[in-house]
């Protein structure tokens, strides 16, 4: 029997390549947590390609609350922090640290995140952020070829796409 494996899914296109790559050897459930994602109208946009994404797989994906005045006190004080920096390092942990209580109380083995795949987040932060919150699966799933794998799959399934991490922050500094 695999193990179970909780994935914190960013997106449903970053989803792509991380339902692919672990399906086979993990009992995989999807876990959509992005109180960061702001206006809701873009959250649900995201929501519903990682539903897509679930359907088309015939995974299990739980949505966890969305609670973005959470999500900014958790940041505050780090709101002028460059993309890559120190607020990013903190938004990981909030959604990393929602996805590990939910794996702790419903029985998952492992949690992990498809955060990796993206070019612009930083594997290494990552998995320093995921090692402190319990058993945590490092793979770095933008590597071979990873990243412009979630792109092919995402445009042949024609699912929603951004080109941002979603918060008000990173795209202002994007502007």
């Amino acid at each position: 029997m695999n193990p179970r494996l909780l994935l914190h899914v960013c997106c449903g296109p970053c989803a792509t390549h991380a339902v692919d790559t672990l399906r086979g050897e993990h009992d995989l459930t999807l876990f959509f947590s992005n109180s960061n994602i702001a206006p809701r109208a873009e959250y649900a946009r995201r929501r519903d390609a990682a539903r897509e994404l679930a359907d088309r797989y015939h995974v299990p994906l739980v949505e966890d609350a969305y609670d973005h005045a959470a999500w900014r006190e958790w940041v505050r004080g780090l709101e002028d922090e460059p993309e890559g920096g120190r607020r990013c390092e903190a938004c990981f942990a909030f959604n990393l640290r929602r996805a590990a209580g939910y794996a702790r109380e419903h029985g998952f083995a492992l949690f992990t995140t498809t955060l990796t795949v993206s070019p612009h987040k930083s594997s290494a932060t990552l998995f320093a952020v995921g090692r402190t919150l319990g058993p945590f699966l490092e793979i770095d799933l933008k590597k071979k070829g990873g990243f412009q794998r979630s792109v092919e799959l995402s445009k042949a399934y024609g699912l929603y796409r951004q080109h941002d991490c979603g918060c008000e922050f990173s795209r202002r500094s994007h502007a």
